[in-house]
């Protein structure tokens, strides 16, 4: 009988150890240099500027694991799609592009939905990228995206995301 709870204790323990060893496995996307790929979010963000609103269908990176990824590794995206980075709370960023072959352009958000700043990011540099301002988002495009859609400092974006977090949710 004893022998019996011994193998059972056993088995049990080599599953939960199993499991354990499968769960802390570390993301592909860093780890072995694939692109993270995020859901679409339903909702497009709409660029409000002088030549009009531009949509763009966005991923959305909203915790630590997803901001640290980010569009590392990817190598093309669509002109009209883009990646949010979503923080906590409005506070100083930075970003870099090392890991990133595409050039992008970062725009740089206040809580309000406001753009502070764009800059653009060159492919695999390690230079710092960030605004004079402290922002709550950083939306990423394609090089020449925001130019092209007219986004500059005042202009406003609208999602759901951002309209929540300027009336305080």
């Amino acid at each position: 009988m004893t022998r019996r709870i011994w193998c059972a204790a056993g088995a049990i323990f080599a599953a939960v150890l199993g499991a354990f060893l499968y769960l802390a496995q570390p993301e592909s996307s860093i780890a072995d240099g694939l692109p993270m790929l995020l859901a679409n979010d339903p909702a497009p963000l709409v660029a409000v500027t002088a030549k009009g609103e531009h949509s763009f269908s966005i991923e959305i990176a909203d915790n630590d694991k997803e901001r640290a990824a980010g569009l590392m590794f990817r190598e093309k995206m669509a002109d009209d799609h883009g990646m949010l980075f979503v923080f906590d709370r409005t506070q100083p960023v930075g970003f870099w592009m090392k890991n990133t072959p595409m050039a992008l352009d970062l725009v740089f958000i206040g809580p309000d939905g406001t753009v502070k700043a764009v800059r653009r990011g060159e492919p695999f540099s390690e230079a710092l990228i960030a605004p004079a301002d402290a922002v709550r988002f950083v939306l990423e495009l394609k090089a020449g995206m925001a130019e092209k859609a007219g986004i500059k400092n005042g202009d406003i974006l609208r999602h759901p995301i951002i309209s929540a977090a300027s009336s305080g949710n």
